[in-house]
């Protein structure tokens, strides 16, 4: 790849606007090889779209291969409870696995369930804007992002308040091992919050096993207890999948959100006097400053990309970033514009792996967002906010403002 493209996922400056590089790639072909890495990144819609649904790809290998058999180094044995972990997962799995635990964890996730949340949502909503109000402003991330999705997801799974606070350290922790190379203290911090995540919920299965509640944990070991070969270690994992994913993402489109919504004044003076584009708005605050940048694939049989051949056993980048600023496919891409109609982001995935709690999320982000619109009119940026370090789950540090 031309080192001139700038593509450094391990620079702040990077890391802080990564969208003249997705442009300079696309220009410069269909796919790049990217040594440090050792992936190749594809950076345009149209292959990022088949991409995410061709089976000759794959979140892992190991439904078909060994290492040895993939030409891969085995994780090492240090890593294990992590690996473990992930490897058990939703998000790590694939047919016929990945289509059994679906099935069975989808029923949490239909319209009519989520529908029943809009008013629990509502609420906690509420509550949050009330306290961040009552402070005349503050970290919007703090205050209202990050609480927000952690509780309803934290409710939806039977998660007892007290405990909810330990959620998020543990989340940020396992997340940290998704970026590209995580050094040795990334996987340390990574394994210590896999085990200790996972003891905790496995006192909480056993619990829910002696004292059924109403909530999806009971549902899950009910589903095993009728036989329906769900595994203790799948409970484990599906349930650190629910809680990681079920509020990383929204966290971070949040803060992105608002903060393109800052820089944009003439999309949020149009958001606060037409309150009926949000659903359309949250669309295209997704597409314009995805949350998650990157996505990963195992080629396992050959593929080939404008004349490029990508050999089994090689890994795919799939910059979904870049592919949602494509002017390919969308017209003046690098434009907020909050009433844009024809919107295929790619930011919640496609095919197999899709986001199940996608729904869930949009409710989450057009209830916030509606809130603070609603009862903060005046609501502005204090101070120019930072990015966090990780780039393939990108996002702020905080995003201080006044009320």
């Amino acid at each position: 790849m031309d080192a001139n493209t700038g593509f450094d996922p391990w620079s702040p400056r990077f890391t802080a606007d990564p969208y003249p590089v997705y442009e300079r790639l696309r220009t410069a072909g269909r796919v790049h090889w990217f040594e440090p890495s050792r992936q190749w990144l594809v950076p345009h819609h149209e292959d990022v779209r088949a991409l995410l649904r061709d089976r000759r790809l794959g979140r892992t290998y190991l439904h078909r291969f060994s290492h040895e058999d993939f030409g891969r180094p085995g994780p090492p044995a240090a890593h294990e409870p992590f690996h473990v972990l992930n490897g058990n997962g939703l998000l790590d799995l694939e047919p016929p696995d990945h289509t059994r635990i679906r099935r069975l964890v989808s029923k949490a996730f239909t319209p009519r369930t989520v529908e029943n949340l809009v008013p629990v949502v509502a609420r906690l909503a509420r509550g949050l804007v009330d306290g961040l109000l009552a402070e005349g402003g503050g970290d919007l991330i703090g205050a209202l992002a990050e609480p927000l999705p952690v509780a309803v997801i934290a409710e939806m799974l039977g998660i007892p308040e007290a405990d909810r606070g330990l959620l998020r350290p543990w989340s940020a922790a396992i997340c940290g091992m998704y970026e590209l190379n995580p050094d040795e203290e990334t996987a340390r911090r990574a394994v210590r919050a896999s085990l200790d995540f996972s003891a905790y919920l496995r006192e909480l299965i056993a619990a829910r096993r002696a004292r059924p509640g109403d909530d999806l944990i009971t549902a899950l070991v009910h589903a095993h207890d009728e036989g329906d070969r769900l595994t203790e270690q799948e409970m484990v994992s599906t349930c650190v999948l629910l809680l990681n994913a079920g509020h990383e993402a929204t966290v971070n489109a949040t803060g992105n959100g608002w903060w393109a919504l800052f820089r944009h004044p003439d999309q949020l003076a149009a958001l606060r006097t037409d309150p009926g584009l949000l659903p359309g708005a949250v669309e295209e605050l997704m597409r314009y400053d995805t949350p998650l940048q990157l996505f990963e694939r195992w080629v396992l049989d050959d593929i080939e990309i404008a004349g490029t051949v990508i050999p089994r056993g090689s890994e795919v980048a799939l910059l979904f970033g870049s592919a949602n600023r494509d002017p390919a496919r969308f017209p003046d891409p690098d434009r907020l514009d909050v009433t844009r109609a024809d919107n295929p982001h790619l930011s919640l995935g496609a095919g197999i792996h899709y986001c199940l709690g996608a729904p869930l999320a949009r409710l989450e982000l057009i209830t916030s967002f509606g809130e603070l619109l609603r009862r903060s009119p005046r609501l502005r940026l204090t101070a120019e906010p930072e990015w966090k370090p990780g780039f393939v789950i990108r996002g702020l540090r905080e995003l201080l403002v006044a009320c």
